[in-house]
């Protein structure tokens, strides 16, 4: 009946679709298991870079919940969740009581070349990276567009070579090719042992666009026989799978297919893309230019208006406007322009509407946290050029220069506007975790109640008190690692914290400076974060637009007991990294590698790799990993630690310009080994104007 009923329905749909005027293909679309594919197999074809999607399918067996993102043109990473409806999580009941299994999944799809007049698009990649192999795939795959069909042909080795209906032909190099492992590994971990081994099988397909543009279907071979489905022996009465996608709207398609000769699938996806994200804050006009010139020395009444306009136009709070020699200097700290530049051109233009006499050249220094981050040096004659218009053909580049910050000391001439000392704030609070085995969704709501003050130009004072709304974490029963390990339990006593309805989450001193020739320091003290406080320091090398930094931290730090927060347990750890962050021109300085050796929590010792590539409209996607000397027995399930992260520009959402940012974090696993300390203040987060390529 099913059969019938979907074959009626595609009948339907294309004789529809053939009384439709033709219209270009809407780009492709995403496969059962996430990722640009047909239903059960993937093609070469590559998304839009920067396109995010999230994507849900279902049938009797499976529900797969999965998100893609396309991080460069020729690179595509899904994770995915399985949700497998015919077995439980575990058999012991009181751990993850009726929960059905969930499968952690990461896949990575690399294109190899573009389609040519001749040759096909090529791609290969692997699914299920890292975790128990439930469908860990690896596959060779090649497409080709004529007119409105696009056809796909692969090679599938794992999963999708179950069948096996060819002859693996990396066997003739290597007969351990011959022969995949038939033990799924431990969820979270990573094992190339069986990449390209075992049973081989020929799969692909065609995609139809139809004249009718939302309209598209697909029909394909695979390569699968689901006789070892962890679901259980799966009856395949067919090959070929056929379905059909419908484009509601530019973010949403919905889909249907009938596969294994005998099963409805369905689901739907939501997408956007991060390079095409514009902010949606309503900003004040640039300043006209309209000179004023001032006489040889500052106006009062003049400089007033400036530093207001330097405030709340150009957005640099605790502006300063101070005359020396030829120059006049202007600084403050951004809060409001992520491009940096935007504030530069509009203090500039503040500036030259009433400059006073003999003045050759403008300095604005930027600031954070009363710590110099960079100067802009402008031409005023080459700027006044530039406002005033150039003759046609007569055009120049404007002589403007970033320098290391410039500070010209004494003045007799030097006005300002103090910025305020006391700062507060209250923000809403999700902490989550996904995938776990006591249960599927963990969740903490609460509200931050946040306050700052400079004592003195350096020294801040800053706190924040949570308060609970809700939480269902009294599901986490983990009690940490195995019973043979010797890990100290530094993060599975999450539980015991959030039983706390209102707790000071963080209460510190730090004190920052910048020390000159790109160097930047702190030191503080005081209740770090939310599990621990203590003592430490850290120094930063940051040459001004440089492509790479270093910096080390060092920490003495006490566990704070969750039974009283204001007090400690008995457990201390000396902590601290060495880190090298490397943006690669070759990247177009839009990927930043972090790098960094030390000590954890646990005492153990080890590495962390930070991978993030940042977007047109300013969100960053980032995953990381931290392997120790901790062996995986020790660690316990996952192997290691390892998680991703979206940071999203509040100014996409804000009424008005801003340079906050919100960040959700995934971390599919708390355990116990890698992991570091959670330092509010981090140097090279507060010094990001010293890269002229970041937004």
């Amino acid at each position: 009946m099913k059969k019938t009923y979907l074959l009626s329905l595609l009948a339907m749909s294309v004789a529809c679709a053939c009384q439709a005027q033709a219209a270009d293909p809407v780009g492709p679309s995403q496969s059962d298991f996430g990722g640009v594919g047909l239903l059960q197999v993937p093609t070469a074809r590559m998304a839009k870079d920067g396109e995010f999607s999230l994507n849900y399918r279902y049938n009797d067996q499976y529900r797969f919940y999965s998100s893609s993102v396309q991080l460069f043109p020729w690179l595509e990473a899904t994770i995915r969740y399985t949700d497998v409806k015919t077995r439980r999580y575990s058999a012991v009941e009181s751990f993850s009581g009726s929960q059905s299994y969930k499968d952690k999944a990461f896949d990575l799809k690399a294109r190899l070349w573009q389609e040519g007049y001749w040759l096909p698009e090529v791609s290969v990649g692997a699914r299920d990276l890292g975790g128990t192999g439930l469908f860990d795939s690896e596959y060779m795959v090649a497409s080709k567009a004529w007119g409105p069909f696009d056809f796909t042909v692969g090679l599938g080795f794992g999963y999708l070579g179950n069948s096996g209906t060819v002859k693996n032909p990396f066997c003739e190099a290597d007969s351990s090719y011959c022969y995949r492992s038939n033990t799924n590994g431990t969820a979270g971990s990573v094992s190339d042992k069986d990449l390209f081994k075992g049973p081989a099988a020929i799969f692909g397909g065609i995609e139809y666009q139809t004249p009718w543009q939302p309209l598209r279907l697909k029909v394909e071979y695979e390569g699968n026989d689901y006789q070892d489905d962890f679901a259980g022996r799966l009856e395949q009465k067919s090959k070929v799978n056929v379905g059909a996608i419908y484009r509601i709207t530019d973010w949403a398609d919905v889909n249907v297919s009938y596969e294994r000769g005998n099963t409805l699938m369905a689901g739907f996806t939501l997408r956007t893309n991060f390079n095409d994200l514009h902010t949606a804050s309503v900003d004040a006009p640039k300043p006209a230019y309209n000179p004023q010139p001032q006489g040889e020395f500052l106006e009062p009444t003049v400089v007033a208006n400036q530093l207001t306009d330097l405030k709340y136009n150009a957005g640099l709070v605790g502006p300063r406007i101070q005359v020396k020699g030829d120059t006049l200097y202007v600084s403050g700290q951004q809060v409001k322009y992520r491009n940096t530049q935007e504030g530069i051109d509009r203090a500039n233009v503040i500036m030259m509407n009433a400059l006073p006499q003999n003045i050759e050249k403008l300095n604005v220094t930027e600031t954070r946290n009363n710590m110099p981050q960079v100067t802009t040096e402008t031409s005023t004659d080459s700027l006044r050029q530039q406002l005033e218009g150039y003759p046609l053909g007569k055009e120049k580049m404007l002589d403007q220069k970033r320098v290391n910050p410039s500070d010209p000391g004494h003045t007799e001439q030097g006005y300002y506007i103090d910025a305020d000392r006391f700062n507060a704030s209250l923000s809403p609070v999700l902490n989550q975790s996904v995938g776990g085995p006591e249960s599927f969704y963990l969740y903490q709501v609460g509200v931050m109640a946040s306050a700052n003050y400079w004592l003195t130009d350096h020294l801040l004072v800053d706190g924040s008190v949570f308060g609970n709304l809700a939480n269902n974490y009294d599901k986490f029963t983990y009690n940490g690692a195995p019973a043979d390990s010797s890990l100290p339990r530094v993060r599975t006593h999450i539980r015991d914290y959030v039983d706390n309805n209102v707790y000071v989450n963080n209460l510190q001193a730090n004190y920052m400076h910048s020390l000159g020739n790109g160097f930047y320091g702190q030191v503080y003290g005081g209740y770090l974060e939310t599990m621990y406080g203590g003592v430490g320091g850290e120094l930063l090398y940051r040459p001004l637009d440089s492509d790479w930094a270093f910096g080390v931290d060092a920490n003495y730090v006490k566990q704070r007991d969750w039974d009283n927060m204001m007090q400690f347990t008995d457990y201390n750890a000396k902590v601290g990294n060495l880190t090298a962050y490397w943006r690669p021109s070759f990247f177009n300085h839009q990927v930043l590698v972090k790098a960094s050796v030390g000590q954890y929590l646990a005492e153990d010792k080890g590495a962390t790799l930070d991978v993030s590539r940042q977007f047109d409209s300013g969100v960053i996607v980032g995953a990381y990993a931290t392997k120790t000397n901790v062996s995986a027995e020790e660690y316990g399930e996952g192997d290691f630690t390892k998680g991703f992260y979206i940071s999203i520009p509040m100014d996409l959402f804000t009424a008005s310009p801003t340079r906050g940012r919100a960040q959700v974090n995934w971390t599919p696993l708390t355990r116990d080994g890698g992991q570091m300390l959670g330092r509010k203040y981090q140097l090279y987060d507060m010094t990001t104007d010293r890269d002229k390529d970041f937004r």
